[in-house]
């Protein structure tokens, strides 16, 4: 759901949910993706910029959880704090998870009990396995046990089986562009939503449509204004040999130059990574569902069976943090474990 508030009623203002296309994913492109994944994380803003480590549950030595310090000081300095969760999967069956709607409700449980209440919660796609209603109608529900003000949504290939997106979109769809784009400013960031999992083939792929409203979205924006990007698919050639990428990013890349400070969140790699490209910074989420191979460790990107006593370690969360005057994002991923 595209920015629903607890009573589902929040949109981004001046948006209209487009007609579908009809260039939807088919279950033998599925097949061919079948491995994409990712997971939870928490994000924090500060002077503009996303400052990124990595970290997990456990207690710092001070006795202090790292989430609740986290969470206090940006309380303190009036500051921006979102959650970020991905790859949820809900009615995937297999040895690699045999309870995904477990884990979900585990990282929602994490996500509660971080110390403070997320200004929103972003699921960045891959919200079921096989885009079936049910699917959907459940992930929502799950969902509203969420304790924060906002959840906001992009679809993953998942999400758009063999319908172009359109049971996706009357779930979670309500006031957004296109295939369901859209964007929106709080606390002095400016976050744009994108969707590269409808029409794709080898590489995740935007479209004209979507480059053509980034550039109009964002051209009255002074380029001081710190920019998040969300999409599920990354928008860097994370490994494209196995569809990790996107075939016409750059092209969006290329209108965020001028600013300051640009970081891109998503997911459908299942596992952590980072780069840095300039003034962008990229950001891949883990899974809360199941995880996947390294880049080239393996034949392909298919759902990796670990001992049950490590599958924890390799879902999580995401919180991430902004204060307003500083560069960067305070972002820390979290282990369910």
């Amino acid at each position: 759901m595209t920015g629903y508030h607890d009573s589902h009623d929040g949109v981004p203002a001046g948006h209209a949910e487009q007609p579908a296309t009809e260039h939807g994913m088919s279950r033998r492109q599925l097949l061919r993706h079948a491995g994409w994944f990712g997971g939870a994380v928490v994000l924090t803003v500060a002077s503009g910029e996303v400052i990124s480590h990595i970290a997990d549950s456990r207690e710092t030595s001070s006795g202090t959880s790292s989430g609740t310090a986290v969470g206090a000081a940006a309380a303190a300095n009036g500051a921006l704090r979102f959650v970020q969760v991905s790859d949820s999967h809900i009615g995937f069956q297999g040895p690699a998870n045999m309870d995904v709607a477990g884990s979900f409700t585990e990282a929602i449980n994490q996500v509660n009990s971080l110390g403070f209440r997320p200004d929103f919660v972003m699921h960045s796609g891959d919200l079921t396995h096989l885009s079936t209603v049910g699917q959907f109608d459940q992930v929502k529900q799950m969902m509203t046990g969420m304790q924060t003000d906002r959840v906001f949504t992009v679809p993953g290939e998942h999400d758009s089986i063999g319908d172009a997106g359109r049971a996706y979109r009357k779930t979670f769809g309500m006031g957004t562009l296109g295939d369901g784009w859209y964007s929106f400013d709080t606390h002095g960031v400016h976050f744009i939503a994108l969707v590269n999992t409808v029409s794709l083939e080898k590489l995740g792929h935007l479209g004209n449509d979507q480059i053509d409203f980034v550039r109009k979205d964002i051209a009255a924006l002074s380029s001081d204004t710190p920019i998040v990007v969300f999409s599920h698919i990354p928008l860097f050639a994370m490994y494209p040999q196995w569809g990790w990428s996107t075939d016409d990013a750059l092209k969006v890349i290329a209108l965020l130059r001028r600013f300051s400070s640009v970081t891109c969140l998503n997911g459908h790699v299942h596992q952590l990574f980072t780069k840095t490209e300039g003034n962008i910074t990229f950001h891949s989420a883990t899974t809360t569902a199941y995880p996947l191979p390294k880049p080239g460790r393996a034949p392909a990107p298919t759902p990796q069976v670990v001992p049950a006593r490590q599958l924890k370690d390799a879902l999580g969360i995401r919180t991430v943090g902004f204060r307003q005057g500083d560069r960067e994002l305070a972002i820390k991923d979290q282990r369910l474990a």
